[in-house]
């Protein structure tokens, strides 16, 4: 059992905050792959909450490999998240606000895979054509938006 998982037993669905990170993974076409997840439908890149003693970028390693099956090699800070912003409350009604740092990988490895206890599908979208079923945070808009820069200036 995770980190939150265990929080969660002790304190319900009130909001807390969660620690965690996540990774843009682009390809040579400057595609995003985005994950359909299977608790909201949502599309998404891959994230999740830190364990205890583990460092925001070996968090960002391993969920891209839990959730994708692929490697990444060397990861670039594209950008911190917290504030109201970051405000999200899952189907289970479990609120957090989340604290997390974001990376973009070109430099990955492996064989895609789908984590189905996590995602239906997933697949690269163009930046400009991002599905709309995304997660209605606020904080997505301009993570995107990020992404659109970091690809102009390259």
């Amino acid at each position: 059992m995770g980190y939150i998982l265990e929080l969660r037993r002790t304190l319900g669905s009130r909001p807390i905050i969660m620690a965690g990170a996540g990774v843009i993974l682009l390809n040579d076409k400057n595609e995003i792959l985005l994950g359909r997840r299977t608790d909201n439908g949502y599309w998404d890149y891959p994230a999740g909450s830190m364990e205890l003693g583990e460092s925001f970028e070996e968090c960002a390693r391993r969920e891209v490999l839990e959730e994708t099956g692929l490697a990444c090699g060397k990861l670039e800070f594209l950008m911190d998240m917290s504030g109201e912003d970051s405000y999200y409350e899952y189907p289970n009604e479990d609120k957090v606000y989340l604290a997390g740092i974001l990376y973009i990988c070109r430099d990955f490895t492996g064989e895609m895979k789908v984590q189905e206890e996590e995602a239906y599908e997933q697949r690269f979208f163009p930046v400009d054509k991002l599905p709309e079923n995304t997660p209605p945070l606020k904080i997505k808009a301009r993570i995107f938006e990020k992404v659109r820069e970091y690809i102009k200036a390259r």
